[in-house]
């Protein structure tokens, strides 16, 4: 499975459509609220671990390699 965020963005939207159907009512939208609260726990994690992987990105770039190159956010 290869997901990406943009998937998880159109995820979040279907999520949002579905529980802005005004025919959902009751039970049925008790289900839907609570499936809600669980898809954005999920989402929250998945962004905070994107967040993560570019800001390890963001140092490796940034980093002084063995050949004593200037780190990209100290050049001119």
């Amino acid at each position: 499975m290869q997901n990406t965020l943009g998937d998880l963005n159109n995820h979040l939207f279907a999520q949002l459509e579905r529980l802005s159907d005004e025919d959902i009512k009751g039970e049925e939208l008790k289900e839907e609220i609570n499936r809600a609260a669980a898809v954005n726990g999920i989402a929250s994690k998945i962004i905070e671990n994107a967040s993560l992987v570019l800001q390890a990105q963001k140092l490796m770039d940034n980093r002084v390699s063995a050949d004593t190159n200037i780190p990209k956010m100290l050049e001119g």
